[in-house]
């Protein structure tokens, strides 16, 4: 606020109806950026709560509902939820909420398809062109999911996952591909964690020898499930 031009605070009660648009307007800095955080955790328990069946698969949920459970308002609820729609998790039901969407087997059959036609080849292209040194940074992420992995939080090894692939993906320099990718393993979750976790070791081995057939059959495995 400028010295020598005197300005009244706007009362916490009007600006919370929408009166005094002009006086909130200015101040928007500090109100935007704690509302996408609270999207943001809603965003993220939702979709713990999708990856450990918390969320049943048929079931429709209702904004206030799940705003109840997560102790917040309807708004960043739906707004997360929105979000999940987009990314195929859920699907909107006019005037009830949102359904959890099921993958039948032919789905998940597809989803792998996709997934194999876009990060193996990118994987066997980017193995024939770097170092085999660079590998080695991607063990810690690794052996993360295979920690993980013995504790059996589905949740936690989702994120773990999804870590280690967007590491070894982003190697190829193309946001896009471990943006779409990213999309993709979301709607495919692991089936066996010990074992998927396990072919993350594995991968890594044939490429850091320059294994290329092996690193091509292990991956096209992982993804497949």
């Amino acid at each position: 606020m400028e010295q020598g031009r005197p300005h009244a605070a706007v009362p916490a009660q009007a600006d919370a109806r929408g009166e005094h648009v002009h006086e909130a307007y200015e101040r928007p800095a500090r109100r935007v950026p704690q509302r996408y955080s609270v999207r943001g955790q809603v965003l993220d328990a939702l979709r713990k709560a999708l990856v450990s069946g918390e969320l049943i698969p048929g079931e429709v949920y209702s904004g206030p509902v799940l705003g109840e459970r997560f102790g917040v308002s309807a708004t960043p609820v739906r707004e997360a939820m929105q979000q999940l729609a987009l990314e195929g998790a859920v699907e909107v039901v006019p005037n009830r909420g949102f359904r959890v969407a099921s993958r039948t087997a032919r789905d998940l059959a597809e989803l792998a398809e996709v997934r194999a036609l876009l990060e193996v080849p990118a994987v066997l292209r980017l193995a024939g062109a770097a170092p085999a040194g660079c590998w080695a940074g991607l063990r810690p992420l690794a052996e993360r999911t295979a920690a993980v992995a013995v504790c059996g939080d589905r949740a936690a090894y989702a994120e773990a996952d999804r870590a280690f692939h967007a590491a070894l993906l982003a190697l190829t320099g193309n946001r896009q591909l471990v943006l779409v990718a990213e999309g993709l393993q979301r709607r495919t979750p692991a089936t066996d964690l010990t074992r998927d976790a396990a072919e993350h070791l594995v991968l890594l081995d044939a490429l850091a020898s320059g294994d290329l057939a092996r690193a091509e059959d292990v991956l096209r495995r992982h993804v497949h499930g």
